[in-house]
């Protein structure tokens, strides 16, 4: 292990540097997140009715296993309901839905003056976890290991926001139709830029591809604060350690992506 990491820091490094204001807007669009997930929980703008003809409700035992796609959808929704107030007090300007498969869910835009630019933009990766399951939430695939190694060279000013948004199901009888409704209820939330969790809660899963960066327990995290370049060999070390991969694997992954400045 100390051979292959004394030959990784001798490559000629492609080394990103950020904009000196990157953690200003970095909290600034925490902050903002947080704050509208809060709102629309404390406004019961909170439940995803199910309307289903079961007339004993809704399989409770594996409900949560199609509760993604429902959050992930209540969260645009709320997000473009406030870009409808184009003087909301958040400044989001703007929403868009990222297609399936890619790194992220949800793209926010906001207007924010800066030195050099006039806003910022953050891709949301929304997670849902449930309330009443204990191991919910522990180690979820985040993003593929050489996407977002390649994201941040390519834009050093990379915000990549985890939305990890809690949440309940319970059914009812729907008076109309005596039949049983779901309602799934959105609970609790907490967001994080992927760039600032500690080293100890992440996590690198060699299966799938070059490799999912996991978060080990996205309820219980530390943050250290990192400049990108730190967070690149922070990803690295994770992908050497595995016993699975090696030097020339990550060689090959850096030359396809443009990580390092290779001599022709």
């Amino acid at each position: 292990m100390v051979k292959t990491m004394t030959s990784y820091e001798k490559m000629n490094f492609k080394i990103p540097k950020e904009s000196p204001d990157y953690r200003e807007c970095s909290d600034y669009v925490i902050s903002a997140v947080e704050a509208i997930i809060q709102d629309a929980i404390d406004s019961q703008n909170n439940k995803i009715t199910i309307n289903t003809n079961l007339k004993l409700g809704l399989p409770m035992e594996n409900i949560n296993k199609v509760a993604g796609p429902f959050v992930e959808a209540w969260a645009m929704e709320v997000f473009s309901q406030i870009v409808e107030d184009t003087k909301n007090k958040y400044s989001l300007i703007n929403v868009e839905a990222r297609e399936r498969l890619n790194k992220a869910d949800i793209v926010l835009q906001f207007k924010k003056k800066r030195k050099v630019e006039m806003g910022i933009t953050a891709e949301i990766d929304v997670k849902a976890t449930a309330e009443d399951i204990p191991q919910s939430g522990r180690s979820p695939n985040i993003t593929s290991y050489a996407r977002i190694r390649t994201a941040y060279i390519e834009d050093p000013d990379y915000l990549f926001v985890i939305l990890s948004l809690k949440h309940r199901v319970y059914c009812h009888r729907n008076p109309k139709t005596q039949l049983m409704d779901g309602i799934m209820e959105v609970v609790g939330h907490k967001a994080y830029d992927l760039k600032y969790l500690s080293s100890n809660d992440i996590s690198y899963n060699p299966a799938l591809g070059t490799g999912q960066i996991q978060i080990k327990d996205i309820h219980y995290v530390t943050l250290e604060y990192r400049n990108v370049w730190d967070f690149c060999q922070l990803l690295d070390k994770k992908y050497l350690a595995s016993s699975r991969r090696t030097l020339e694997d990550w060689n090959e992954l850096a030359r396809r992506n443009g990580w390092v400045k290779f001599d022709e």
